[in-house]
Protein backbone atom coordinates (compact mmCIF):
# COMPACT_ATOMS: atom_id res chain seq x y z
CA UNK A 1 0.00 0.00 0.00
CA UNK A 2 1.61 3.31 -0.83
CA UNK A 3 2.02 5.78 1.88
CA UNK A 4 3.33 9.45 2.04
CA UNK A 5 6.07 10.32 4.65
CA UNK A 6 5.29 13.12 6.99
CA UNK A 7 6.87 15.03 10.11
CA UNK A 8 4.97 16.01 12.85
CA UNK A 9 4.09 19.49 13.79
CA UNK A 10 5.64 21.57 16.44
CA UNK A 11 3.22 21.43 19.72
CA UNK A 12 1.46 25.14 20.45
CA UNK A 13 3.02 27.05 22.89
CA UNK A 14 1.18 29.44 24.68
CA UNK A 15 2.33 32.80 26.12
CA UNK A 16 1.16 33.36 29.66
CA UNK A 17 1.92 36.39 32.01
CA UNK A 18 4.81 34.37 33.38
CA UNK A 19 6.04 32.20 31.16
CA UNK A 20 5.09 29.95 28.18
CA UNK A 21 2.82 26.54 28.39
CA UNK A 22 1.89 23.55 26.53
CA UNK A 23 -1.67 22.23 25.72
CA UNK A 24 -2.55 18.99 25.63
CA UNK A 25 -5.88 17.27 24.41
CA UNK A 26 -8.00 14.41 24.42
CA UNK A 27 -11.11 13.84 22.57
CA UNK A 28 -13.66 11.42 23.43
CA UNK A 29 -16.30 11.50 19.92
CA UNK A 30 -19.62 10.14 20.05
CA UNK A 31 -20.27 9.11 16.21
CA UNK A 32 -24.30 7.39 15.89
CA UNK A 33 -23.58 4.06 14.30
CA UNK A 34 -25.04 4.18 10.75
CA UNK A 35 -28.02 1.47 11.08
CA UNK A 36 -31.99 1.22 10.33
CA UNK A 37 -32.55 0.33 13.71
CA UNK A 38 -31.81 0.90 17.53
CA UNK A 39 -28.67 -1.01 19.66
CA UNK A 40 -30.89 -2.80 21.39
CA UNK A 41 -34.72 -2.56 19.72
CA UNK A 42 -35.78 -2.71 16.62
CA UNK A 43 -37.23 0.68 16.88
CA UNK A 44 -36.33 3.42 14.02
CA UNK A 45 -33.40 5.63 13.86
CA UNK A 46 -34.33 7.99 10.93
CA UNK A 47 -33.82 11.66 12.03
CA UNK A 48 -36.67 14.22 12.10
CA UNK A 49 -39.68 11.84 13.09
CA UNK A 50 -42.69 13.31 15.69
CA UNK A 51 -41.24 12.96 19.02
CA UNK A 52 -41.92 9.93 20.77
CA UNK A 53 -42.87 8.04 17.30
CA UNK A 54 -39.39 5.86 17.20
CA UNK A 55 -39.85 4.64 20.65
CA UNK A 56 -39.92 0.44 21.58
CA UNK A 57 -41.12 -1.13 24.52
CA UNK A 58 -37.21 -1.93 25.62
CA UNK A 59 -36.35 1.78 24.66
CA UNK A 60 -38.81 2.99 27.37
CA UNK A 61 -37.97 1.05 30.18
CA UNK A 62 -40.82 -1.05 30.00
CA UNK A 63 -41.42 -3.93 33.11
CA UNK A 64 -40.04 -7.04 31.56
CA UNK A 65 -38.77 -5.89 28.23
CA UNK A 66 -34.98 -7.00 27.55
CA UNK A 67 -32.47 -5.91 25.04
CA UNK A 68 -31.41 -8.00 22.42
CA UNK A 69 -28.30 -6.53 20.43
CA UNK A 70 -28.36 -5.44 16.66
CA UNK A 71 -25.74 -7.54 15.14
CA UNK A 72 -25.16 -5.12 12.76
CA UNK A 73 -24.30 -2.03 14.89
CA UNK A 74 -21.86 -4.76 16.03
CA UNK A 75 -20.61 -5.73 12.47
CA UNK A 76 -20.06 -1.60 12.04
CA UNK A 77 -18.13 -1.29 15.48
CA UNK A 78 -15.48 -3.74 13.76
CA UNK A 79 -15.23 -2.46 10.81
CA UNK A 80 -14.54 1.02 12.53
CA UNK A 81 -11.67 -0.25 14.80
CA UNK A 82 -10.33 -1.85 11.72
CA UNK A 83 -10.41 1.77 9.35
CA UNK A 84 -8.57 2.81 12.43
CA UNK A 85 -6.07 0.45 12.47
CA UNK A 86 -7.20 -1.05 15.78
CA UNK A 87 -7.05 -4.13 17.87
CA UNK A 88 -10.39 -6.43 17.57
CA UNK A 89 -11.24 -7.52 20.74
CA UNK A 90 -12.65 -11.34 19.94
CA UNK A 91 -14.27 -11.11 23.48
CA UNK A 92 -16.27 -8.02 24.75
CA UNK A 93 -18.91 -7.06 27.61
CA UNK A 94 -21.53 -4.66 28.46
CA UNK A 95 -21.39 -2.75 31.37
CA UNK A 96 -24.40 -0.67 33.25
CA UNK A 97 -23.37 2.88 33.99
CA UNK A 98 -25.84 4.11 36.71
CA UNK A 99 -27.25 7.76 37.15
CA UNK A 100 -30.29 9.59 36.77
CA UNK A 101 -31.32 10.97 33.37
CA UNK A 102 -34.97 12.12 32.77
CA UNK A 103 -34.32 11.20 29.18
CA UNK A 104 -33.46 7.55 29.72
CA UNK A 105 -36.26 5.38 31.03
CA UNK A 106 -34.30 2.68 32.47
CA UNK A 107 -32.05 4.70 35.31
CA UNK A 108 -29.08 3.21 33.56
CA UNK A 109 -26.79 3.74 30.24
CA UNK A 110 -25.64 0.36 28.67
CA UNK A 111 -22.04 0.87 27.95
CA UNK A 112 -18.57 -0.57 27.72
CA UNK A 113 -16.24 -0.20 30.02
CA UNK A 114 -13.94 -3.25 31.12
CA UNK A 115 -13.84 -4.69 28.28
CA UNK A 116 -14.43 -2.78 24.77
CA UNK A 117 -15.27 -4.20 21.61
CA UNK A 118 -11.61 -2.44 20.23
CA UNK A 119 -8.96 -1.70 20.95
CA UNK A 120 -5.59 0.68 20.65
CA UNK A 121 -5.58 2.23 17.13
CA UNK A 122 -4.39 5.54 15.43
CA UNK A 123 -5.25 8.27 13.24
CA UNK A 124 -2.82 10.58 11.05
CA UNK A 125 -4.13 13.95 11.36
CA UNK A 126 -3.13 16.30 8.65
CA UNK A 127 -2.02 19.86 8.92
CA UNK A 128 -0.01 20.72 6.23
CA UNK A 129 1.46 19.09 3.14
CA UNK A 130 4.21 16.60 4.71
CA UNK A 131 3.04 17.67 8.35
CA UNK A 132 0.72 15.39 10.14
CA UNK A 133 0.26 14.39 13.67
CA UNK A 134 -0.45 10.82 15.05
CA UNK A 135 -2.87 10.50 17.22
CA UNK A 136 -3.29 7.14 19.05
CA UNK A 137 -6.97 5.66 19.56
CA UNK A 138 -7.29 4.50 23.34
CA UNK A 139 -10.27 2.43 22.91
CA UNK A 140 -13.75 2.10 20.57
CA UNK A 141 -16.89 1.45 22.46
CA UNK A 142 -20.53 0.60 21.83
CA UNK A 143 -23.12 2.26 24.09
CA UNK A 144 -26.60 3.74 23.85
CA UNK A 145 -27.69 7.41 23.24
CA UNK A 146 -29.84 8.63 26.09
CA UNK A 147 -33.32 10.66 24.68
CA UNK A 148 -33.59 14.58 24.62
CA UNK A 149 -34.71 17.00 27.31
CA UNK A 150 -36.63 20.46 25.63
CA UNK A 151 -37.02 23.01 27.77
CA UNK A 152 -38.10 25.92 25.80
CA UNK A 153 -41.88 24.52 25.10
CA UNK A 154 -42.98 26.27 28.38
CA UNK A 155 -41.75 28.26 30.89
CA UNK A 156 -42.87 25.85 33.59
CA UNK A 157 -42.46 22.40 31.99
CA UNK A 158 -39.75 20.32 29.96
CA UNK A 159 -40.24 18.11 27.83
CA UNK A 160 -38.55 14.98 27.00
CA UNK A 161 -37.99 12.95 23.31
CA UNK A 162 -37.09 9.53 23.55
CA UNK A 163 -36.81 8.99 19.61
CA UNK A 164 -32.98 9.10 20.39
CA UNK A 165 -33.33 6.69 23.67
CA UNK A 166 -31.41 3.70 22.78
CA UNK A 167 -29.35 4.61 19.27
CA UNK A 168 -26.24 3.20 18.82
CA UNK A 169 -23.06 5.35 19.63
CA UNK A 170 -19.56 4.63 18.87
CA UNK A 171 -17.54 6.59 21.86
CA UNK A 172 -13.86 7.04 19.98
CA UNK A 173 -11.33 7.94 23.06
CA UNK A 174 -7.76 9.24 22.17
CA UNK A 175 -5.10 9.21 24.19
CA UNK A 176 -4.22 12.91 24.96
CA UNK A 177 -2.01 13.27 21.74
CA UNK A 178 -2.66 16.24 20.26
CA UNK A 179 -1.16 19.82 21.33
CA UNK A 180 -3.71 22.53 19.92
CA UNK A 181 -6.94 23.43 19.14
CA UNK A 182 -6.09 23.45 14.82
CA UNK A 183 -5.15 20.24 15.81
CA UNK A 184 -8.25 19.09 17.76
CA UNK A 185 -10.54 20.45 14.86
CA UNK A 186 -8.00 18.55 12.18
CA UNK A 187 -8.55 14.87 14.11
CA UNK A 188 -12.16 15.26 14.26
CA UNK A 189 -12.62 16.17 10.56
CA UNK A 190 -10.47 13.39 9.73
CA UNK A 191 -12.08 10.84 12.17
CA UNK A 192 -15.06 11.82 10.13
CA UNK A 193 -13.91 11.55 6.99
CA UNK A 194 -13.01 8.01 7.99
CA UNK A 195 -16.05 7.19 9.06
CA UNK A 196 -18.16 8.38 5.79
CA UNK A 197 -15.64 6.47 3.95
CA UNK A 198 -15.94 3.60 5.88
CA UNK A 199 -20.09 3.77 6.21
CA UNK A 200 -20.46 3.70 9.72
CA UNK A 201 -21.67 6.90 10.57
CA UNK A 202 -22.69 9.78 8.04
CA UNK A 203 -20.65 12.34 10.43
CA UNK A 204 -23.73 14.90 10.58
CA UNK A 205 -22.64 17.14 13.31
CA UNK A 206 -26.22 19.21 13.00
CA UNK A 207 -28.38 16.48 13.40
CA UNK A 208 -25.85 15.35 16.20
CA UNK A 209 -24.53 12.18 14.57
CA UNK A 210 -20.94 13.06 14.97
CA UNK A 211 -20.33 14.98 18.76
CA UNK A 212 -16.46 15.58 20.85
CA UNK A 213 -15.98 15.82 24.34
CA UNK A 214 -12.79 17.87 24.40
CA UNK A 215 -11.03 17.19 27.71
CA UNK A 216 -8.08 20.25 28.18
CA UNK A 217 -5.14 20.54 30.31
CA UNK A 218 -1.64 22.78 30.26
CA UNK A 219 1.42 22.36 31.66
CA UNK A 220 4.55 24.03 31.57
CA UNK A 221 6.35 24.05 28.02
CA UNK A 222 8.96 21.43 27.91
CA UNK A 223 7.53 19.69 31.03
CA UNK A 224 5.82 16.11 30.42
CA UNK A 225 3.84 16.03 33.87
CA UNK A 226 -0.10 15.57 32.67
CA UNK A 227 -2.35 18.51 34.11
CA UNK A 228 -5.58 19.53 35.43
CA UNK A 229 -8.12 18.62 33.09
CA UNK A 230 -11.40 19.47 32.45
CA UNK A 231 -13.99 18.17 29.95
CA UNK A 232 -15.96 19.95 27.74
CA UNK A 233 -19.26 18.80 26.90
CA UNK A 234 -21.09 17.98 23.72
CA UNK A 235 -19.28 19.85 20.63
CA UNK A 236 -20.82 19.66 17.33
CA UNK A 237 -18.96 22.38 15.30
CA UNK A 238 -14.86 22.47 14.18
CA UNK A 239 -15.20 25.95 14.69
CA UNK A 240 -16.83 25.74 17.95
CA UNK A 241 -14.32 23.33 19.18
CA UNK A 242 -11.04 25.57 18.54
CA UNK A 243 -12.74 28.39 20.45
CA UNK A 244 -13.33 26.44 23.39
CA UNK A 245 -10.03 24.85 23.80
CA UNK A 246 -8.48 28.28 23.17
CA UNK A 247 -10.44 30.29 25.85
CA UNK A 248 -10.19 27.31 27.95
CA UNK A 249 -6.39 26.99 28.03
CA UNK A 250 -6.11 30.76 28.39
CA UNK A 251 -8.94 30.02 31.64
CA UNK A 252 -6.60 27.57 33.32
CA UNK A 253 -3.56 29.60 32.31
CA UNK A 254 -4.79 32.29 34.49
CA UNK A 255 -5.84 30.24 37.56
CA UNK A 256 -2.27 28.83 37.88
CA UNK A 257 -0.24 31.96 37.16
CA UNK A 258 -2.26 33.41 39.68
CA UNK A 259 -0.97 30.73 42.13
CA UNK A 260 -4.58 28.61 42.07
CA UNK A 261 -5.02 24.89 41.19
CA UNK A 262 -7.48 23.94 38.16
CA UNK A 263 -10.50 21.65 39.32
CA UNK A 264 -11.35 18.82 37.47
CA UNK A 265 -14.69 19.60 35.71
CA UNK A 266 -17.38 18.96 33.24
CA UNK A 267 -17.90 22.24 31.05
CA UNK A 268 -20.22 23.56 28.46
CA UNK A 269 -18.68 26.68 25.94
CA UNK A 270 -21.49 29.27 25.45
CA UNK A 271 -20.67 30.35 21.25
CA UNK A 272 -22.65 33.77 21.82
CA UNK A 273 -20.33 34.47 24.72
CA UNK A 274 -17.07 32.89 23.59
CA UNK A 275 -16.62 31.22 27.19
CA UNK A 276 -16.61 27.88 29.07
CA UNK A 277 -18.69 27.58 32.31
CA UNK A 278 -18.99 24.77 34.80
CA UNK A 279 -21.79 21.90 34.41
CA UNK A 280 -20.95 19.84 37.19
CA UNK A 281 -17.59 18.14 39.34
CA UNK A 282 -16.13 15.49 37.37
CA UNK A 283 -17.23 11.88 38.13
CA UNK A 284 -14.63 8.86 37.88
CA UNK A 285 -15.93 5.83 36.88
CA UNK A 286 -16.86 4.23 40.52
CA UNK A 287 -19.07 7.07 40.91
CA UNK A 288 -21.30 5.52 38.22
CA UNK A 289 -21.10 2.03 39.65
CA UNK A 290 -20.33 0.36 36.79
CA UNK A 291 -21.20 -3.93 37.24
CA UNK A 292 -21.73 -6.28 34.03
CA UNK A 293 -25.00 -5.90 32.67
CA UNK A 294 -27.49 -9.31 33.70
CA UNK A 295 -29.48 -9.13 30.75
CA UNK A 296 -26.60 -9.23 28.15
CA UNK A 297 -24.28 -12.11 27.03
CA UNK A 298 -20.57 -11.42 26.23
CA UNK A 299 -19.53 -10.62 22.94
CA UNK A 300 -17.39 -13.92 21.29
CA UNK A 301 -16.42 -14.10 17.55
CA UNK A 302 -14.19 -15.89 15.70
CA UNK A 303 -11.20 -14.07 13.92
CA UNK A 304 -13.04 -15.53 10.44
CA UNK A 305 -15.32 -13.42 11.32
CA UNK A 306 -12.96 -10.27 11.76
CA UNK A 307 -11.31 -10.90 8.97
CA UNK A 308 -14.35 -11.22 6.75
CA UNK A 309 -15.25 -7.60 7.27
CA UNK A 310 -11.64 -6.35 6.46
CA UNK A 311 -11.84 -7.96 3.15
CA UNK A 312 -14.55 -5.67 3.01
CA UNK A 313 -13.24 -2.47 3.69
CA UNK A 314 -12.73 0.19 0.55
CA UNK A 315 -9.70 2.31 0.01
CA UNK A 316 -9.66 4.73 2.96
CA UNK A 317 -8.21 8.70 2.22
CA UNK A 318 -4.43 8.04 3.40
CA UNK A 319 -4.32 5.34 1.14
CA UNK A 320 -6.30 7.23 -1.61
CA UNK A 321 -4.24 10.71 -1.28
CA UNK A 322 -0.94 8.25 -1.49
CA UNK A 323 -2.23 6.65 -4.91
CA UNK A 324 -3.40 9.68 -6.66
CA UNK A 325 0.06 11.45 -5.81
CA UNK A 326 2.13 8.62 -7.42
CA UNK A 327 -0.60 7.55 -9.88
CA UNK A 328 -1.46 10.62 -11.39
CA UNK A 329 1.54 12.56 -10.60
CA UNK A 330 -0.47 15.47 -8.36
CA UNK A 331 0.43 17.52 -5.74
CA UNK A 332 -0.51 16.64 -1.83
CA UNK A 333 -2.44 19.67 -1.37
CA UNK A 334 -4.27 18.60 -4.77
CA UNK A 335 -4.99 14.85 -3.66
CA UNK A 336 -6.00 16.31 -0.38
CA UNK A 337 -8.72 18.11 -1.93
CA UNK A 338 -9.72 15.22 -4.26
CA UNK A 339 -10.39 13.03 -1.62
CA UNK A 340 -12.28 14.88 1.09
CA UNK A 341 -15.01 13.29 0.22
CA UNK A 342 -15.73 9.71 -1.08
CA UNK A 343 -17.84 11.33 -4.34
CA UNK A 344 -15.21 13.46 -5.31
CA UNK A 345 -12.60 11.49 -5.86
CA UNK A 346 -14.65 8.94 -7.74
CA UNK A 347 -15.75 11.19 -9.81
CA UNK A 348 -12.32 12.74 -10.65
CA UNK A 349 -11.60 9.34 -11.11
CA UNK A 350 -14.15 8.86 -13.46
CA UNK A 351 -13.08 12.11 -15.04
CA UNK A 352 -9.15 11.02 -15.02
CA UNK A 353 -9.61 7.22 -16.45
CA UNK A 354 -7.66 7.19 -19.82
CA UNK A 355 -6.75 11.13 -19.54
CA UNK A 356 -3.91 13.36 -18.19
CA UNK A 357 -4.35 13.09 -14.23
CA UNK A 358 -2.96 16.86 -13.66
CA UNK A 359 -4.76 18.21 -16.47
CA UNK A 360 -8.15 16.33 -15.01
CA UNK A 361 -7.09 17.70 -11.32
CA UNK A 362 -7.11 21.47 -12.83
CA UNK A 363 -10.04 20.92 -13.85
CA UNK A 364 -12.04 19.72 -11.15
CA UNK A 365 -10.50 21.37 -8.49
CA UNK A 366 -10.33 24.72 -10.17
CA UNK A 367 -13.63 24.59 -12.47
CA UNK A 368 -16.23 22.63 -11.38
CA UNK A 369 -15.62 22.61 -7.45
CA UNK A 370 -15.15 26.12 -7.60
CA UNK A 371 -18.31 26.76 -9.18
CA UNK A 372 -20.03 24.04 -6.84
CA UNK A 373 -18.72 26.56 -3.64
CA UNK A 374 -19.69 29.44 -5.66
CA UNK A 375 -23.60 28.32 -5.93
CA UNK A 376 -22.90 25.93 -2.50
CA UNK A 377 -23.90 22.87 -4.02
CA UNK A 378 -21.91 19.15 -3.48
CA UNK A 379 -20.55 17.05 -5.92
CA UNK A 380 -24.22 15.30 -6.12
CA UNK A 381 -25.52 18.18 -7.59
CA UNK A 382 -23.24 18.86 -10.19
CA UNK A 383 -25.10 19.44 -13.53
CA UNK A 384 -22.15 18.61 -15.08
CA UNK A 385 -21.20 14.61 -15.41
CA UNK A 386 -17.81 13.48 -15.44
CA UNK A 387 -18.65 11.57 -18.93
CA UNK A 388 -19.58 15.45 -20.00
CA UNK A 389 -16.28 17.03 -18.55
CA UNK A 390 -13.98 14.35 -19.89
CA UNK A 391 -15.27 15.15 -23.17
CA UNK A 392 -14.13 18.39 -22.68
CA UNK A 393 -10.58 17.59 -21.85
CA UNK A 394 -10.79 15.82 -25.05
CA UNK A 395 -11.44 18.37 -27.29
CA UNK A 396 -8.24 20.35 -25.57
CA UNK A 397 -5.89 17.23 -26.24
CA UNK A 398 -6.78 16.82 -29.34
CA UNK A 399 -6.17 20.28 -30.56
CA UNK A 400 -10.39 20.94 -31.15
CA UNK A 401 -10.59 23.60 -28.99
CA UNK A 402 -8.18 26.07 -26.43
CA UNK A 403 -8.49 26.72 -23.16
CA UNK A 404 -10.46 29.48 -23.57
CA UNK A 405 -12.49 28.36 -25.48
CA UNK A 406 -13.22 24.96 -22.97
CA UNK A 407 -13.75 27.41 -20.50
CA UNK A 408 -17.01 28.67 -22.55
CA UNK A 409 -18.07 25.53 -23.47
CA UNK A 410 -17.99 24.43 -20.09
CA UNK A 411 -19.95 27.39 -18.90
CA UNK A 412 -22.95 26.12 -21.38
CA UNK A 413 -22.60 23.05 -20.12
CA UNK A 414 -23.22 23.96 -17.29
CA UNK A 415 -26.35 26.60 -17.54
CA UNK A 416 -27.79 24.20 -20.47
CA UNK A 417 -25.94 20.94 -20.46
CA UNK A 418 -25.73 18.63 -23.60
CA UNK A 419 -22.72 16.69 -25.48
CA UNK A 420 -19.15 18.89 -25.97
CA UNK A 421 -18.03 17.76 -29.22
CA UNK A 422 -21.65 18.71 -30.73
CA UNK A 423 -21.57 21.89 -29.13
CA UNK A 424 -18.10 22.83 -30.07
CA UNK A 425 -19.36 21.79 -33.75
CA UNK A 426 -22.99 23.03 -33.83
CA UNK A 427 -21.33 26.87 -32.61
CA UNK A 428 -19.19 26.61 -34.95
CA UNK A 429 -16.16 27.20 -31.53
CA UNK A 430 -13.69 24.68 -33.15
CA UNK A 431 -9.97 26.07 -32.93
CA UNK A 432 -8.20 27.47 -35.88
CA UNK A 433 -5.46 25.24 -37.01
CA UNK A 434 -5.16 26.53 -40.71
CA UNK A 435 -1.16 27.84 -40.47
CA UNK A 436 -2.29 29.79 -43.49
CA UNK A 437 -5.23 31.14 -41.73
CA UNK A 438 -3.33 32.14 -38.76
CA UNK A 439 -0.50 33.36 -40.44
CA UNK A 440 -2.79 35.79 -41.92
CA UNK A 441 -3.96 37.21 -39.00
CA UNK A 442 -0.58 37.55 -37.55
CA UNK A 443 0.83 39.64 -40.84
CA UNK A 444 -2.28 41.60 -40.34
CA UNK A 445 -1.52 42.24 -36.76
CA UNK A 446 2.30 43.62 -37.69
CA UNK A 447 1.34 45.19 -40.44
CA UNK A 448 -0.77 47.42 -38.35
CA UNK A 449 1.22 48.01 -35.61
CA UNK A 450 4.91 48.42 -36.69
CA UNK A 451 6.25 50.95 -34.03
CA UNK A 452 5.28 47.69 -31.67
CA UNK A 453 7.76 45.45 -33.58
CA UNK A 454 10.80 47.02 -32.48
CA UNK A 455 9.73 47.53 -29.33
CA UNK A 456 9.25 43.46 -29.30
CA UNK A 457 12.63 43.07 -30.99
CA UNK A 458 14.42 44.90 -28.52
CA UNK A 459 11.94 43.29 -25.77
CA UNK A 460 11.08 39.61 -26.70
CA UNK A 461 8.89 39.54 -24.12
CA UNK A 462 6.05 41.99 -25.54
CA UNK A 463 5.67 39.14 -27.79
CA UNK A 464 2.73 38.67 -26.19
CA UNK A 465 0.79 41.65 -27.51
CA UNK A 466 1.03 40.33 -30.52
CA UNK A 467 -0.21 36.94 -29.70
CA UNK A 468 -3.46 38.70 -27.95
CA UNK A 469 -3.95 40.99 -30.75
CA UNK A 470 -4.10 37.96 -33.08
CA UNK A 471 -6.54 36.03 -30.85
CA UNK A 472 -8.87 38.90 -30.10
CA UNK A 473 -8.79 39.03 -34.11
CA UNK A 474 -9.31 34.97 -34.46
CA UNK A 475 -12.11 35.32 -31.83
CA UNK A 476 -10.33 32.79 -29.68
CA UNK A 477 -10.52 30.36 -31.99
CA UNK A 478 -6.61 30.24 -33.39
CA UNK A 479 -4.02 27.79 -31.78
CA UNK A 480 -2.10 29.73 -29.23
CA UNK A 481 0.64 27.22 -29.64
CA UNK A 482 0.83 28.17 -33.00
CA UNK A 483 0.15 31.79 -33.15
CA UNK A 484 3.08 32.53 -30.50
CA UNK A 485 5.60 30.16 -33.01
CA UNK A 486 4.59 32.38 -35.96
CA UNK A 487 4.71 35.55 -33.90
CA UNK A 488 8.30 34.79 -32.78
CA UNK A 489 9.40 33.49 -35.96
CA UNK A 490 7.94 36.60 -38.43
CA UNK A 491 9.98 39.27 -35.75
CA UNK A 492 12.72 37.02 -35.69
CA UNK A 493 13.08 36.63 -31.59
CA UNK A 494 13.54 33.15 -32.16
Amino acid sequence: MAELAYKEPEPKVIAGAKGDWELVIGLEVHAQVSSKSKLFSGASTAFGAEPNTNVSLVDAAMPGMLPVINGFCVEQAVRTGLGLKAEINLFSRFDRKNYFYPDLPQGYQISQLYHPIVGEGEILVDMAPGIARKVRVERIHLEQDAGKSVHDLDPDLSYVDLNRTGVALMEIVSKPDIRGPEEAAEYVRKLRQILRYLGTCDGNMQEGSLRADVNVSVRPAGTSELGTRCEIKNMNSMRFIQQAIEFEARRQIAILEDGGSVEQETRLYDPNKGETRSMRSKEEAHDYRYFPDPDLLPLEFEQSFVDGIAASLPELPDAKKARFVLEYGMTEYDAGVLTAEVASADYFEAVARGRDGKQAANWVINELFGRLNKEGHGIADSPISPVQLGGLIDLIAKGDISGKIAKDVFEILWTEGGDPAKIVEDRGMKQVTDMGAIEAAVDEVIAANPDKVAQAQAKPSLAGWFVGQVMKATGGKANPKAVNDIVRGKLGIG
